[in-house]
């Protein structure tokens, strides 16, 4: 049975006031700048499509320029003269509304380009975060997935990387094209009138100001938003898992009261991020509109009075055509505006999702810095051990001193544990002065109250956890020394909760050995007594399961672990209450399996139920973290202790 959380780390409490993580820092104003670069760096990995995508950028900026001047000319040197001449040069006005009509179509084609462009790129840089997520997701130590939320892990590859697409795919171009738009137009306005430029300036200012002001309320909340979404995808999923404890307990109001504060914080923070994010667009378009019409009066009167008119270019009078273009400008200088101002917010909480992706990333890694390596090895004439790349059965440890010199160590099975102590939380001891030793082929059985330390000291086999004080060896050697893949690849693991996959059930038993040929399936199916189960399913052993194998019974499930287990053949074996979602009918018929499985290896085995170790050849009696007697079931009988208060009373460890 899982050890209950006097011997698992102590996840913290869900929810502080108002509902933030309980030591949550809460987010400021500022865009995050780091975050946002490591997100532009991922571009350089597509820098040709980047840089095209730059320079169909920049096309749509100068062709708007001159689709603008394009328009004033249309009126000053066709349209007006025409109507004063009062005849029509259909052949003239026709050829440069074509000219006009080809440079409409560079922009549309130069703005599908980017939009074509920027699917490829967003759609490859998502790809590589979500591989780099993934591949450091696997080198965490088992301590971070036992201290976070599952959800909000989950998180991590869907709201935050939906962010970031939004982020890639159109904020990030859309500012930029905005931007380069924003000087262009800028320059074209400069060269068509100082004044009315001047005008457009002050106004533009004001506009910044006000939506500043709202921009830097809503920023914040958006980041905000983000931690309230993974918060409340943390719940659902634990509720979801959790739904059967619900209904056993009666717990749906009290699920339901803590669905709501999670709800409702995200609603409140939503409703306030938006709420500001809404009036940015009204305002800004509102006083985009009057701008347009006082500069549209202004410029009609200045050319109606033959105001003059300075620009870079210098000094001429002002054209009907020319404040015709100008409105054109100036429309889109503070279109352009608004636009990068709306963007801010996307981007605020774009970085704020890849903040939380690059956190992940930067967690400390599991550490593997043991040096010794298993070896397939086969023996030599004199008796000895050396390397050999064919599977024999026999695995050593190559052992490489400080010298360079290589030796090799043949893998026995010898688990020794001395004055080992271990907390998961510093200030919170679970395990005291634990001593114990298994040798080769032994079976050693731990038993004890829930949270007694009986599944810590396995975890602390495996490496899953390092210890404080103490040492463990296996085959003489510190276990620390041995690389971690090598140590566990050398320990076979059946623990209570099964974890199966979706997928066949022959490739769920061959994931113990993903080599394995289907005879070595059907022999470990055999050996774990699943292989009769397994043939009367409709498909066999290519019966497709889903990872919760919900059509399954718990007993099937655990028989395939078993056979997941007895495929990988290791000469270490850990059951961790193998048996204890079996019911005693499938237990009898699997016991037989189970003594083959462990029959020549050291075994540790954690029951519940004292009739599956009474064959051990050394039982541990645990109590808070202490081995307080040890002995066989016999020599344990006999001295009337704890172990004779639990056979006595019951079979069953409550």
């Amino acid at each position: 049975m899982a050890e209950n959380n006097q011997t698992r780390p102590v996840q913290p409490p869900r929810s502080g006031p108002g509902g933030m993580p309980r030591g949550a820092r809460m987010p400021g104003q500022k865009l995050d700048v780091k975050s946002l670069g490591r997100v532009l760096k991922y571009l350089l990995r597509y820098k040709v499509r980047v840089i095209l995508t730059l320079v169909c950028i920049i096309t749509l900026a100068v062709t708007n320029v001159f689709i603008a001047r394009m328009l004033g000319t249309l009126i000053d040197d066709y349209i007006t003269p025409m109507v004063a001449a009062g005849s029509v040069d259909l052949k003239a006005l026709l050829g440069y509304i074509l000219r006009m009509a080809g440079v409409f179509v560079l922009t549309v084609s130069a703005n599908f380009a980017v939009n074509r462009l920027m699917i490829h790129v967003t759609q490859g840089i998502l790809k590589d975060i979500r591989k780099d997520m993934f591949r450091k997701m696997q080198q965490l130590p088992i301590r971070y997935f036992d201290t976070h939320a599952h959800g909000d892990i989950m998180s991590y590859y869907t709201n935050d990387i939906n962010t970031l697409r939004q982020l890639l795919s159109q904020t990030l171009p859309n500012t930029v094209a905005a931007f380069l738009s924003i000087v262009a137009t800028f320059a074209a306005m400069l060269t068509s009138s100082l004044l009315l430029t001047a005008f457009v300036v002050v106004f533009v200012a004001l506009t910044l100001f006000v939506t500043v002001k709202i921009a830097s309320k809503s920023g914040s909340y958006f980041v905000k938003q983000q931690q309230r979404i993974g918060s409340l995808n943390g719940y659902v999923e634990e509720m979801v898992n959790g739904q059967k404890v619900v209904k056993v307990f009666n717990h749906e109001p009290k699920t339901l009261e803590g669905f709501r504060e999670e709800n409702e914080a995200l609603y409140h923070t939503a409703r306030r991020a938006n709420s500001f994010a809404s009036l940015m667009g009204p305002i800004s378009n509102n006083l985009g509109h009057l701008q347009y019409v006082m500069i549209a009066v202004l410029g009609a009167l200045m050319a109606v009075s033959g105001f003059t008119n300075p620009t870079l270019a210098g000094v001429n009078a002002l054209t009907l055509g020319t404040v015709i273009a100008f409105l054109q400008l100036s429309r889109s200088f503070t279109q352009n505006i608004n636009n990068v101002m709306q963007q801010s917010n996307a981007i605020v909480m774009a970085v704020a999702g890849a903040k939380r992706i690059f956190e992940l990333m930067d967690e400390k890694p599991e550490e593997n810095d043991g040096k010794v390596m298993l070896v397939n090895a086969r023996e030599t004439e004199d008796g000895g051990i050396e390397e050999c790349e064919a599977h024999t059965g026999t695995w050593a440890w190559k052992v490489i001193d400080e010298d360079g010199s290589v030796r090799y160590r043949k893998l026995a099975g010898d688990v020794r544990m001395k004055d080992v102590d271990f907390s998961y939380v510093e200030g919170k001891q679970i395990l005291y002065d634990i001593t114990l030793y298994a040798k080769p082929g032994q079976k050693v059985a731990f038993v004890g109250s829930t949270g007694a330390g009986k599944t810590t000291i396995t975890n602390l086999i495996n490496r899953f956890y390092d210890i404080q004080e103490g040492e463990i060896t296996y085959d003489g050697i510190p276990i620390q020394k041995i690389n971690k893949t090598d140590l566990r690849h050398s320990l076979g693991m059946v623990l209570q909760d099964v974890n199966l996959f979706t997928g066949t059930i022959m490739e769920n038993i061959r994931y113990g050995k993903l080599d394995a040929t289907d005879e070595e399936v059907y022999e470990a199916a055999r050996l774990a007594n699943a292989d009769d189960f397994i043939r009367r399913l409709p498909d066999g052993y290519e019966t497709e399961i889903d990872g919760a194998g919900s059509n399954l019974s718990q007993g099937q499930r655990q028989l395939i672990s078993i056979a997941r287990a007895a495929i990988q053949d290791p000469p270490v074996m850990i059951l961790d209450e193998a048996t204890s979602s079996i019911d005693t009918r499938t237990e009898a018929l699997v016991q037989q399996g189970m003594d083959r499985l462990m029959k020549g290896r050291t075994v540790f085995v954690i029951a519940h139920r004292l009739s599956t170790v009474q064959n051990s050849d050394v039982i541990m009696v645990l109590e808070h973290g202490v081995i307080i007697e040890r002995g066989t079931h016999e020599q344990l009988i006999e001295q009337k202790g704890k172990y004779y208060q639990l056979y006595t009373g019951a079979f069953e460890l409550e």
